[in-house]
């Protein structure tokens, strides 16, 4: 399946505009996931909004709260919300450059792949790579995208460039509660001297290829064998007309009723008061 751009504009550094696409540099689905079914009927289980003592309610009277604490919320309406949202700017300027290892890998959120539009805009692109593979530097700058500002890096990937978002200052927990009981002494030299030739001896380069999520395997494998087995129970859901939500089964639903409301209505005598109004 081709890759879609979650992004397209130019990188602007200074002067110098490069058009550019914006990619996800994961993928979803590389790991098993499940389907909750209802096990006595084999349907699907969906998700209706419900609150206490109402029960199921339309989306559009739904707001955001935000608590303010002790069970209190303070309500927004949608268009308060979207008359702040930042509209998609298709510029994403470097305002600044940092050495790599300034970076905490705290900071590091989701990494995106960056890719020259045409063959024009190819040579600008290879000239930014090369200089910040070249100094060993980080470009930084804000991205705005889907209503949103994020604080992103670039930096050399390969080939090409890798641009990464980055969490605010105000998102990272402080670390000091959690580390204030560790004494900050020296280790004893003598475990320290074979703790530093056990990580040399276990030094290597990096290659992901060589960890496997054992868990996912193992799932694969459950599943492959009772696939083979005749004998595990199957279900077919009979869902495949509803899969785009519960909109359309509760619309399917109005219309049957509204039909048979109709067809009740169209069979229904007249009442005298009405012949006797409609001869009036």
């Amino acid at each position: 399946m081709a890759s879609r751009a979650v992004w397209k504009g130019q990188i602007r550094i200074s002067l110098v505009s490069i058009p550019v696409e914006v990619h996800s540099a994961t993928q979803t689905g590389a790991r098993v996931s499940f389907r909750q079914i209802h096990g006595p009927s084999g349907k699907r289980v969906n998700y209706e909004k419900t609150v206490a003592g109402i029960g199921k309610i339309k989306t559009d009277e739904i707001l955001k709260g935000y608590e303010l604490g002790d069970d209190e919320y303070l309500l927004l309406q949608p268009e308060e919300i979207d008359a702040i949202r930042l509209e998609t700017k298709r510029t994403f300027e470097l305002v600044q450059f940092v050495d790599a290892s300034e970076i905490s890998p705290l900071y590091y959120d989701k990494p995106y792949y960056v890719i020259p539009t045409d063959e024009l805009a190819e040579d600008a692109y290879r000239v930014v790579r090369d200089a910040l593979r070249q100094s060993g530097k980080v470009g930084l700058g804000q991205l705005t995208m889907r209503g949103r500002e994020y604080l992103c890096s670039i930096r050399p990937c390969g080939d090409g460039l890798l641009m990464e978002t980055l969490h605010y200052a105000d998102e990272i927990k402080s670390a000091d509660p959690l580390f204030a009981s560790i004494e900050d002494e020296p280790a004893d030299k003598e475990l320290l001297a074979v703790a530093t030739q056990l990580i040399e001896r276990k030094t290597a380069p990096f290659d992901a290829r060589a960890f496997t999520d054992h868990y996912d395997a193992a799932l694969r494998e459950l599943i492959e064998s009772k696939r083979k087995n005749r004998k595990t129970p199957r279900v077919t859901s009979g869902d495949k007309g509803t899969s785009k939500g519960t909109n359309v089964v509760d619309l399917m639903e109005a219309l049957r009723q509204s039909l048979k409301t109709d067809e009740a209505a169209k069979k229904k005598p007249r009442s005298s008061g009405s012949r006797s109004r409609k001869s009036a």
